[in-house]
């Protein structure tokens, strides 16, 4: 006999895949002088809610160079492709944030990440609350490794907890809404959720 629990789980993925599916089905094509890049999903997929924003307007006539991956405050942040840690840094607009350089000109960036500590909103975080500790410059990362966890830091105190996500190729800005779309379907269809859910947690401060 079907546990209740268990059926709805399931329904659970297979919604989750089909609105994956829709959502490649609409999503913009790379453009034609970009190589391939296949990218981990930077967040757990099943609580992420994101959409392609990329050039949308922003105030003081800024255009908005990524794409917002709305999550709780906290959940982790995973690199979406090996690479080595260019900057573990902080500014007043992009609050704290990692940059990653990948093999063949292409470069990530995680931008807001979390600098409250646990159930404040107080921007006083240890830096073990932001990035994990093995993230520093220079350092390499492994695709789909914690690099770090969401937050609101910077501008991003009143839009509600986020990861800025960009992607910059050989130095020019990319849409990153299509690389996205294909990693988070690749992220329904394989055993990530059970993976995702296991992960999931407080950190604890060093």
């Amino acid at each position: 006999m079907t546990r209740p629990g268990s059926f709805l789980a399931s329904l659970a993925v297979l919604f989750l895949a089909a609105v994956a599916m829709l959502v490649l089905l609409l999503a913009p094509a790379a453009r034609a002088d970009e190589p391939p890049f296949e990218l981990v999903f930077p967040q757990n997929p099943a609580k992420t809610v994101h959409h392609d924003d990329y050039g949308s307007g922003r105030s003081g006539g800024r255009v908005h160079h990524g794409n917002d991956l709305m999550a709780p405050k906290l959940s982790l942040v995973f690199a979406v492709a090996d690479g080595y840690v260019d900057s573990v840094a902080e500014s007043s607009r992009a609050g704290r944030y990692i940059i990653i350089r990948h093999a063949g000109g292409w470069r990530s960036w995680y931008v807001h990440l979390n600098n409250d500590n646990v159930n404040t909103d107080d921007g006083q975080a240890p830096w073990s609350l932001t990035v994990s500790h093995s993230v520093v410059e220079g350092a390499f990362v492994a695709a789909g490794d914690i690099i770090g966890f969401v937050g609101d830091s910077g501008n991003a105190e009143w839009t509600g907890s986020h990861t800025h996500f960009e992607l910059e190729f050989e130095g020019q800005s990319v849409d990153p809404y299509p690389y996205l779309a294909a990693a988070l379907e690749r992220a329904l269809l394989e055993p990530y959720l059970e993976r995702f859910s296991s992960l999931e947690g407080v950190p604890s401060v060093d």
